[in-house]
């Protein structure tokens, strides 16, 4: 493990952050100046980005993807006890402002997007090295674009800012949409860092696992899955094209820094399993006999629980991708058709469906044997759906797809959350709470 992540491992994630205005900093410690007035403090603050998004129950990697998988009926609760998982499992007015994985998400997202803000704030004054400033810019900017769209993912209004430490003044909100853009012109701006100045090698062999996250790569691929997101499609077509498909872009656990979701579910069969084989989808969107995705996801027991997880979650140090080939080559197809190129887009479509798991860098292929047949372009976006669904089960994707599709809301638990307390007690400028 690279020794700036070990120094962050002792963090707790289970911190009790109040709303998006408020002091983050040690009032025992240095000042902001003081404590990041050196290139080695600002890589520091940069990995434990890295550290807080991936890390452990508290972590926005357990978070995220188990509120979308039992939101949308990827999986269920084992273990009643488990209440806050309960929660988000039975859905509706169950979900409490005071659930441990709300508030986790809404104030772990704010931490990362206010630690982010300093170091991004600093680079250009600390950083004489201007390859290994875009490094660090780049590197900073893509947990703090993960930390805005997972928010504007998981409610319909965000913050439109992280207020000062030292001002009283509540935070005003913006909607989801434009959550989405602020976390494209995050990634913009990396990008043309990059393009201005290449990473150098210095800051890479600074950062956790400096092979398991390709910075210009990720970056490409979130500006395409946000612009998705944002419905911005010829954007999302060009980022897409711009990914290279064979390149792994991961985040990387060993025997210290373990797998959370392994650790805390597979390995214990206590808090979650999925649902069954048809990955929670409805009739005519299951996945078909002998698609090799179901059973790369979906383990078969001989004792119950009978559906295990499976994938990127069978051991305790299985990498889990920031983003899937295939999710590039469905962006593609989704982008072409919704821009009446339905050729293209069933092409793309295609290569998804005809890809076996040896031609997958991760194993992830539905080995089909014919092509996909369709009838106009509502049905080929029908089929979209459904290989988004199989292709990127358990990613954290399905809740804001299925309010992209217009999928019946009988298909999932809640279609935002509630926001949390620790919010709504310090901010008087919290919306209300959706209904469902």
């Amino acid at each position: 493990m690279n020794k700036r992540m070990i120094k962050y491992i002792g963090i707790s994630l289970l911190v009790a952050l109040a709303s998006c205005k408020k002091n983050y900093l040690d009032p025992s410690g240095p000042s902001s100046s003081q404590a990041l007035s050196t290139p080695n403090a600002l890589t520091d603050v940069a990995v434990g980005l890295q550290n807080w998004y991936t890390a452990g129950r508290g972590g926005l990697v357990y978070n995220t993807i188990t509120a979308d998988g039992l939101l949308t009926n990827q999986l269920y609760c084992v273990n009643a006890g488990n209440t806050d998982e309960a929660q988000l499992g039975n859905g509706g007015a169950a979900v409490l402002n005071t659930n441990g994985m709300v508030t986790g998400i809404w104030s772990v997202s704010n931490k990362i997007i206010y630690d982010a803000n300093r170091v991004l704030a600093q680079v250009s004054k600390v950083v004489a090295d201007k390859n290994y400033a875009s490094g660090l810019t780049a590197y900073t900017s893509i947990f703090k674009a993960m930390a805005i769209a997972d928010m504007a993912t998981y409610w319909d209004h965000i913050p439109a800012g992280v207020g000062s430490p030292t001002s009283d003044s509540s935070v005003s909100f913006e909607t989801a949409a434009q959550g989405y853009q602020d976390a494209l012109k995050v990634i913009n701006d990396a990008l043309a860092a990059i393009a201005a100045n290449p990473i150098s090698a210095a800051f890479q062999a600074n950062i956790p696992n400096p092979n398991s996250i390709d910075i210009p790569n990720t970056l490409y691929a979130l500006k395409a899955r946000y612009s998705l997101l944002a419905g911005n499609y010829a954007d999302a077509l060009t980022a897409a094209q711009q990914v290279n498909r064979s390149v792994k872009s991961v985040f990387g656990y060993n025997s210290v820094a373990t797998n959370p979701i392994f650790t805390l579910a597979t390995s214990t069969n206590n808090i979650f399993q999925p649902i069954d084989s048809t990955m929670g989808l409805p009739v005519g969107l299951q996945p078909d006999a002998g698609d090799k995705r179901e059973p790369f996801f979906i383990a078969i027991s001989a004792t119950l629980p009978r559906y295990r997880l499976n994938g990127f979650f069978n051991t305790t140090t299985a990498s889990i991708p920031v983003y899937l080939p295939g999710e590039m080559m469905l962006i593609m197809a989704e982008s072409y058709t919704r821009q009446g190129d339905l050729v293209n887009g069933a092409n793309w479509l295609d290569s998804v469906v005809l890809k076996t798991p040896a031609k997958d860098p991760f194993g992830v292929g539905a080995g089909g044997a014919t092509p996909v047949t369709y009838t106009d372009q509502d049905d080929l976006l029908n089929q979209i759906y459904k290989h988004r669904a199989i292709e990127l089960f358990m990613s954290g994707l399905r809740l804001a797809d299925e309010r992209r599709f217009a999928r019946p809301v009988t298909e999932r638990k809640r279609t935002y959350l509630p926001y949390p307390f620790v919010e709504r007690n310090g901010n008087s400028n919290t919306p209300p709470d959706p209904t469902f």
